[in-house]
């Protein structure tokens, strides 16, 4: 038996029971329907310490939040098979079928899938792609990836986000696309197309949320000197045809800041919350 199928995630712990909610069956007011809740969240399912107790956090966070759509990055199948089974009201999709992958989490009463497509990176040597999901109800392009790892990396990182901005530019004019991801990146590889914004940019860099990795507060890694990044980026393009309802992101905060009874963060990265309305 390998590694990753050892891994034990005791789907029916009562402490992973989700909140009693009637997500599933109400239908969203027409006011809603011009609002989008995200959470983006790498959530290091390749740290197998701790992982069941991580992963009822992480539910626990998905249950609180309630969000329209969850970008989830370096899941494996055990993980997996566990979020399924405890968040019932969303429908999963993976980036890939072995090893540690991405995937999207969206809420039945929100969004529905249309067709979703996984885009490879030809030149990646740790696994990577970009997952890409159109769902109805919005028109809404939704993107993730966990762009190439490392410092030294920085050239492959760069072609995948290219890959990304090429995304960006050919979705239709009345589409709004929404990207989130461990992005890796450092700031002088970004440049985003005109019409692209940096959310956290967007809302005034609020230094509460510029670092998503932070060894001076996570101790998840045992880091043996501090370090803080700001891998984790939500980028948005706006519907640019006219008459369209146009989505602007109005908050931003970070999750997963508390510790878990184990002693530990949910995940070396803290998660993303995002929430998005018409102008």
């Amino acid at each position: 038996m390998s590694l990753l199928t050892s891994v034990n995630i005791p789907a029916n712990s009562p402490d992973a029971s989700p909140a009693v909610s009637t997500d599933a069956t109400q239908k969203p007011s027409e006011k809603e329907d011009f609002k989008l809740s995200l959470i983006t969240w790498n959530v290091d399912g390749l740290d197998f310490e701790n992982l069941p107790e991580r992963s009822i956090g992480l539910v626990k966070y998905l249950n609180l939040y309630k969000p329209d759509v969850v970008f989830l990055q370096e899941l494996i199948d055990p993980y997996v098979h566990f979020l399924k089974k405890r968040l019932v009201s969303y429908l999963m999709i993976e980036g890939a079928e072995e090893g540690y992958f991405t995937g999207m989490l969206l809420k039945k009463s929100r969004v529905t899938l249309v067709e979703s497509e996984i885009v490879p990176y030809r030149t990646t040597k740790m696994m990577r792609n970009l997952l890409v999901v159109i769902v109805d109800g919005q028109k809404l392009c939704l993107m993730t990836s966990h762009l190439e790892s490392g410092k030294a990396n920085s050239k492959e990182r760069m072609n995948q986000l290219h890959v990304v901005k090429w995304r960006f530019k050919r979705a239709p004019d009345d589409v709004t696309v929404v990207f989130g991801g461990d992005t890796n990146l450092r700031d002088a590889e970004v440049g985003l197309p005109a019409t692209v914004c940096d959310v956290w940019e967007q809302l005034g860099k609020q230094e509460h949320c510029r670092y998503t990795w932070d060894t001076t507060i996570n101790t998840n890694k045992k880091a043996s000197f501090p370090v803080r990044f700001r891998f984790d980026r939500i980028y948005l393009r706006p519907a640019i045809k006219r008459g369209v309802p146009r989505l602007a992101p109005d908050h931003m905060a970070l999750v997963g800041l508390e510790k878990l009874d184990c002693g530990r963060y949910t995940s070396d990265h803290w998660g993303i919350y995002c929430t998005f309305s018409a102008e």
